[in-house]
């Protein structure tokens, strides 16, 4: 009988294409079905695998069915995967059960013809596991086509995408980005110093058995043990799941942001409740977003937090706003490519190609413009992505400045007592990456506008 973890990571795949839907939301669905706190655990790593190492995995399946994988089935292909992923990354797994459970779920999904083509593809595949045909590392980085073949396909990158970025940062620090984005990231919390301080978060974690240690970078980072129980610390009032990169963005807006602060791409809220606590009591803080179902989002983020301070607004920035009062600071974290975060939503490899990016980056320049029209004189404006790519980052903010003569561009390095100098590029904007801070890519930049 097959697991039902299994059988909702095979849905999930499917999901993905069937349903056009993310990975998250895909994951959402399928965990709500599942009662076992361990399947629910289950299927978030099964079809997260999956999705982290997709060309490796067609590339072995295209070897042994001896076939392209666009010639096969897509139902069937995602049973191929899922059942590769088992035998090549869950060790635990045994690897006739991982057959067996390949063949059963093409009979279930009634795709029976394809059982004799599955059984042998994974046994073949099976005897090999340890001697894996995989591109290997190029003894000399000159040879530009093989090392495009180890970082795409041993390493599960678009190929469009590595080339890049060894074009930009060349062969080792693209072997180190590669290979981050390919290890599970950890469980991130930010403390709700709304609520508790630091302290008084992890010593209540700890009283339920949750060990949690400080980030490195963000000052009110927890990382949760890797055997914690994800449920047990989901829903938490007094802290905010949210990445120790994205942390760092609300410090560039000051530790005293202003008593009228606007976040104009707000969803799902981590930032939003920052600024709410950096601003204190007697601040307004104005957290927007367009979509209905990120509006649901924000408000379950606000309530959970008790921000009582923060007011709801639903727009959209690519018009003028529709505020007639001015903020004294404006984040606008703006929707991008998402290529700085491929460890927690691996999917976006595969979601993204190289025409996105400047329609993504007209995209973020109109939604800058029109949130400056918001900044009070002598006000801050901060720009952020969490993009690898300079057209969606540094290429922006220096379009924008070109447009926008009471603007400058003043850098970060004065921004927070508690943002590290080391985060710091050499023009003083934020900018995280996994080879010199061991975190995902993020981008901020911070503009102020001149007094009158």
């Amino acid at each position: 009988m097959i697991a039902a973890a299994r059988i909702a990571a095979y849905e999930v795949l499917v999901a993905l294409w069937s349903d056009d839907i993310d990975l998250p939301a895909a994951l959402e669905r399928a965990r709500a079905g599942l009662p076992d706190a361990r399947d629910r655990a289950l299927v978030t790593e099964l079809a997260t695998g999956v999705q982290r190492h997709r060309a490796t995995l067609d590339h072995l399946i295209a070897h042994f069915t001896r076939r392209p994988v666009e010639h096969l089935d897509p139902e069937v292909l995602e049973i191929l995967r899922l059942s590769v992923y088992q035998l090549i990354y869950l060790s635990r797994v045994p690897a006739a059960a991982a057959v067996d459970d390949g063949v059963q779920l093409t009979r279930r999904v009634r795709k029976a013809s394809a059982a004799g083509l599955v059984n042998a593809a994974l046994r073949a595949l099976s005897r090999r596991r340890h001697d894996l045909p995989l591109p290997p590392r190029p003894d000399t980085p000159a040879d530009r086509d093989r090392v495009l073949d180890y970082l795409s396909v041993t390493h599960s990158h678009p190929r469009w995408l590595v080339e890049r970025w060894l074009d930009r940062i060349g062969l080792e620090r693209t072997e180190l980005w590669v290979r981050f984005n390919n290890r599970p990231a950890p469980l991130t919390l930010r403390a709700n110093t709304l609520r508790s301080s630091v302290a008084e978060v992890q010593a209540d974690l700890a009283s339920r058995g949750v060990k949690t240690v400080p980030g490195r970078w963000a000052p009110e980072a927890l990382i949760v043990d890797a055997d914690a129980p994800r449920d047990l610390v989901m829903g938490l009032a007094h802290a905010v799941l949210q990445d120790e990169a994205s942390q760092l963005v609300p410090l560039l807006l000051g530790p005293q942001p202003g008593p009228r602060v606007l976040d104009a791409c707000a969803s799902p809220g981590g930032k939003t409740i920052a600024l709410a606590a950096a601003a204190g009591p007697r601040s307004f803080v104005v957290a927007c977003d367009v979509r209905d179902r990120r509006m649901r989002l924000l408000r379950q983020t606000i309530d959970r937090a008790r921000a009582s301070t923060v007011r709801l607004v639903q727009a959209d920035f690519r018009h003028r706003p529709p505020f007639l009062s001015s903020f004294h600071s404006v984040l606008v974290d703006a929707p991008c490519s998402g290529l700085g975060v491929l460890r927690r939503e691996p999917d976006l490899k595969w979601r993204r190609h190289p025409s996105d990016l400047a329609r993504l980056a007209d995209l973020q320049l109109q939604l800058l413009t029109n949130a400056a029209q918001v900044v009070a004189p002598a006000g801050r404006l901060v720009y952020a992505t969490c993009s690898s790519e300079p057209v969606e980052n540094e290429d922006v903010a220096e379009r924008f400045v070109a447009a926008s003569p009471e603007f400058s561009r003043v850098g970060a390095h004065q921004s927070h007592p508690g943002l590290s100098p080391d985060l710091l590029d050499d023009h003083a904007d934020l900018r995280t990456t996994p080879d010199r801070h061991g975190l995902e890519l993020f981008f901020g930049t911070v503009f102020e506008r001149r007094p009158r």
